[in-house]
């Protein structure tokens, strides 16, 4: 890309007309300063000198814009060689720089897909990141429990294996997965190559919404099998030939057509502030895999189609893309559409007047979008209410970011404390941290509590980040004042803070608030939509604790189990881990199999045996 660069000077008295004057009439992207020399907005432009000079010659600008306007104190702008090349850098800059008046939509995790490995008997999986050509790839899907489900019913149906190759390759006697009939056994050949790679060939006609032809051809297959006689394989495939339909009549949207395409719907609603939902529903082979919402933020103020427009570049640049896409409005698409068609390799059609089977499809996008956006309205309303009614209940004005604090461990093994976030109406998972607790004496929850509050807010005394506007402590009197002495000792003691204790039998409604400097507790009453908030927070904080006490207590576990039998080394100890696919596989394993572990002696197989049972 060649770009020219124009740097800025940062004046809160800005000479607008004297920049834009100097401005090349070239296309290229745009970024506005304010006097802190933050980029507050980002723009591309066909021309440069026009677009930007727009800016401070239109007398009938949005709010908004003005707003924007009235903060420039400084320019920079970078010529680029086409249009194209100027949205591919804006989108870039966008999702680096995060611009407070630009639409922004969460840079979610890579989609995931279905795959079907290019092992000699194909793996079933779930599988998210970059795509291998050396297996076979279907989807991408909206979200993971959607493949979960399609692997679980495919296991149900093609009985193919999900195991990891380091287990396949090692296994002596076949799973559990083959008791329930989920697996053929092709570890152990209980199938054969060919009737395996049938399955494996079905399941990929499947997924590619071929369904008829993979239903005619199993019933050809009951057939054959009813007029050998064979009637116990006519009635598996007759079982499989139902199963198959019972899944496709579950299908809301079944073309019978094997198409891929997104469908783009946006729905706003006005009063407070625009709100504003955009809805991708994903089509592959003709089959409705299901839709995704998402809400983007600095959407105030800005007209549906500049939205959709903004997503369309956010989402799909850098990232597969099907062949159509359907939005529900008119978009600037012709520069959109030769970068994605350039980028993916293959036509892309951004279509705005769907026809037919597709405007069903939009309607239907466009009626989630709509319903998203009402229930999403709704939450947000009944977490206005309990952070209203809570702030009520402990006088504190200006009540909106919450931190809890929980400890878990089991009877002082691998102790881990957790801290969620709570902040402007809704739980903050980025912002989540666990903190393994080391050097005190195990069981002490109160030194446990100390040490995490000491580590987390020791940065706020030096300037970094932010002291939440309350502190929740999952406990009692004691883990209060343990709390109280840990921020007194840092320097913090104006830190609000209270500790939630579990009522009478433990019962939820029932919990006591804890304050440092008042003996008695306050209870509020079991509805009251401010204690509902704080079990909420609670909840999630003992949640996220117990998730990591749980992976820091397996792992240490998984190694020491093995570290603690004298010799096992490093390498035996990868031998037997890589041979059985972990440590659950080396513990189920009998004394004859882990003899034939390279490195293994018959005496020392049985000193591990006799070790792990």
């Amino acid at each position: 890309m060649t770009q020219a660069d124009f740097e800025p000077k940062l004046d809160a008295k800005f000479d607008a007309k004297g920049f834009c004057k100097n401005l090349p009439s070239q296309p290229g992207v745009y970024r506005m300063l304010n006097t802190g020399g933050e980029v507050i907005y980002v723009g591309k432009a066909i021309d440069l000198k026009k677009r930007v000079s727009s800016y401070f010659q239109k007398t009938g600008l949005a709010p908004r814009t003005q707003l924007m306007v009235s903060q420039i104190a400084g320019i920079e702008t970078t010529v680029t060689r086409s249009e194209a090349e100027a949205l591919l850098l804006e989108n870039n800059l966008i999702k680096s720089l995060k611009p407070r008046y630009n639409i922004l939509f969460r840079d979610d995790k890579s989609y995931p897909y279905i795959v079907l490995s290019g092992h000699n008997y194909p793996r079933l999986g779930f599988y998210r990141g970059l795509l291998d050509k050396t297996h076979q790839y279907f989807g991408p899907f909206p979200n993971a429990g959607i493949v979960r489900e399609s692997i679980q019913l495919l296991q149900k149906v093609f009985r193919l294996r999900t195991c990891e190759d380091s287990v396949f390759n090692n296994r002596t006697r076949p799973c559990l997965l083959y008791q329930i009939k989920r697996c053929s056994g092709p570890c152990v050949d209980l199938v054969s190559k060919s009737d395996y790679h049938e399955d494996v060939q079905s399941a990929a006609l499947f997924l590619q919404g071929k369904h008829s032809e993979v239903i005619d051809s199993i019933a050809t297959k009951m057939q054959q099998a009813s007029d050998k006689m064979e009637y116990e394989q006519a009635a598996l495939l007759r079982d499989q030939m139902q199963a198959l339909r019972k899944i496709r009549e579950k299908q809301f949207v079944d073309s019978g057509k094997a198409m891929d395409a997104d469908i783009v719907a946006c729905a706003g609603l006005t009063g407070g502030g625009d709100k504003v939902c955009v809805t991708l529903a994903m089509v592959r082979g003709g089959r409705h895999l299901g839709d995704k919402s998402f809400f983007p933020q600095n959407a105030d103020g800005y007209n549906l189609s500049s939205v959709i427009e903004a997503f369309l570049a956010q989402h799909y640049i850098n990232r597969s893309v099907p062949n159509l896409i359907i939005v529900d409005r008119k978009v600037q698409r012709e520069v959109l559409e030769d970068l994605l068609t350039e980028q993916s390799g293959h036509k892309v059609t951004i279509n705005q007047n769907p026809i037919g089977e597709r405007r069903i499809w939009l309607k239907m996008a466009t009626e989630n979008a709509q319903l998203a956006l009402k229930q999403m309205m709704s939450r947000k309303a009944s977490q206005e209410t309990r952070l209203l009614a809570l702030q009520q209940a402990l006088n504190l004005n200006g009540l909106n970011r919450i931190e809890c604090f929980d400890i878990s461990h089991t009877m002082g093994e691998a102790t881990v404390a957790s801290c969620v976030v709570y902040d402007n109406f809704a739980m903050r998972n980025n912002e989540y941290r666990h903190f393994n607790i080391k050097g005190i004496t195990p069981g002490d929850d109160y030194a446990a509590i100390r040490d995490v509050l000491n580590r987390r807010y020791q940065k706020v005394v030096q300037g970094e980040g932010r002291l939440p506007d309350l502190i929740l402590i999952d406990g009692g009197r004691g883990q209060v004042n343990a709390a109280k002495e840990a921020l007194d000792e840092i320097g913090i003691s104006d830190a609000n803070l209270i500790g939630v204790a579990k009522g009478e039998a433990r019962k939820p409604g029932l919990e006591q608030l804890i304050f440092p400097k008042r003996k008695k507790p306050l209870q509020l009453s079991n509805d009251h939509a401010g204690l509902h908030l704080i079990q909420q927070i609670r909840d999630e904080a003992h949640r996220f604790a117990i998730q990591g006490h749980r992976g820091r207590r397996s792992k240490a576990r998984t190694t020491s189990s093995l570290e603690n039998i004298n010799g096992i080394g490093a390498k035996r100890r990868q031998e037997l881990l890589g041979r059985f696919g972990g440590l659950k596989g080396v513990q189920t394993a009998s004394i004859e199999e882990l003899a034939k572990t390279e490195g293994i002696s018959r005496k020392l197989a049985e000193k591990i045996y006799k070790e792990l049972h």
